[in-house]
C-alpha cells in the first residue's frame, strides 16, 4: 500500500498551518511526524488518515494492486490512536472489543481473551472502562489500532499517560505487530515513542 500526498496544504482561518507537502509512505515502512506542539503534526495525521480534508492538493490511497481505495471505505484500511479520540467509557473490554469487530476484524483471528491477555487488563475485564486509569485507557486505545487488521497505523502521541513499564509494553506491541504496514507516529521528540522509525518528516520544513 501506498499513501501518496501531492502539495498538501491546510489552513485554518487566514493562517496556513503547513504547505506544499510532498511525501509518499510506503507499506513496510514506519515515519514519524516530528513538531513541536500546535505544529499541525496532528492536521497532516488526520488528513492522512481521511478525517480531515486539505485546504489544497491530492492524497491518495492506493492498494497493493495499484488501485486508488475510494474515500467512504478508507476506515477498513486505516487505524489510530490519538489523545482527542475516545473510547466509550460504559463499555467492558469485552463489549469494547465486540463493538470494534463491527467496523474492523483483529489481526491474526485474535480472540477476545488473547486481546485483553495482551493488553495485561485481565482483571479488570469486566468493569466499565470509566473506571480505568488513564494509563489503561492508553492501553486499550493502542491495543484497538496497533491489533486491528488494517494496513495503515496512525499514532498520535502514543505514550501519552503510560509509565515506563507501559512504554515497553507498547514498544514491543509494535515490535510484533510491524511487518508489511504503514506506521505513522506523531510526536513532540519523545524518543521512546518513535525508536523504530526508520523515515523521519519535519513538520516544520512545510512552513513556508
Amino acid at each position: 500500500m501506498q499513501i501518496i500526498l501531492e502539495k498538501i496544504s491546510k489552513k485554518f482561518n487566514y493562517e496556513w498551518i503547513f504547505r506544499n507537502v510532498d511525501y509518499t509512505f510506503n507499506s513496510g515502512e514506519a515515519y514519524v511526524i516530528l513538531g513541536s506542539n500546535g505544529s499541525g503534526k496532528s492536521t497532516l495525521m488526520q488528513i492522512v488518515g481521511g478525517n480531515l480534508l486539505s485546504t489544497s492538493g491530492s492524497i491518495k490511497h492506493v492498494d497493493g494492486d495499484n488501485h486508488e481505495i475510494p474515500s467512504d471505505l478508507l476506515y477498513r484500511h486505516v487505524s489510530i490512536s490519538a489523545p482527542y479520540l475516545e473510547v466509550i467509557e460504559e463499555f467492558t473490554l469485552p463489549e469494547i472489543l465486540e463493538f470494534h469487530r463491527k467496523f474492523k476484524p483483529f489481526r491474526n483471528n485474535l480472540t477476545d481473551s488473547q486481546i485483553i491477555e495482551i493488553t495485561g487488563l485481565t482483571k479488570v475485564r469486566n468493569k466499565p472502562i470509566r473506571y480505568f486509569s488513564s494509563g489503561m485507557k492508553q492501553r486499550v486505545k493502542l491495543a484497538l489500532a496497533i491489533l486491528s487488521d488494517t494496513k495503515v497505523v496512525l499514532l498520535d502521541e502514543p505514550s501519552s499517560n503510560l509509565d515506563k513499564q507501559g512504554v515497553e509494553w507498547y514498544q514491543e506491541l509494535v515490535a510484533y505487530n510491524l511487518a508489511d504496514r504503514i506506521f505513522i507516529v506523531c510526536s513532540n521528540s519523545q524518543g521512546h515513542e518513535y525508536s523504530y522509525c526508520t523515515q523521519q518528516l519535519q513538520i516544520g520544513d512545510f512552513k513556508k
